[in-house]
């Protein structure tokens, strides 16, 4: 993910980014799957999904801390 990007996403509302959590989560289960059967040709693919995931993680994790803050 690129910085405008990010910055787009701590823009973005919560419900925005719970679906964005749940759609990569999806994608990185496909994505093993294919690993599993020997489908998957960039294996590094998974490795980058799961940092997208983590970031999208965090920046929910900021958006719900600073409503309890307010």
């Amino acid at each position: 993910m690129k910085k405008d990007q990010l910055e787009e996403l701590r823009k973005a509302p919560i419900e925005e980014l719970k679906e964005k959590s749940f759609n990569l989560r999806k994608e990185l289960f496909t994505l093993r799957t294919k690993q599993k059967l020997g489908q998957l040709k960039n294996s590094a693919s998974l490795e980058l999904l799961r940092r997208d995931i983590a970031k999208v993680e965090t920046i929910l994790s900021e958006h719900q801390k600073s409503k309890r803050m307010k």
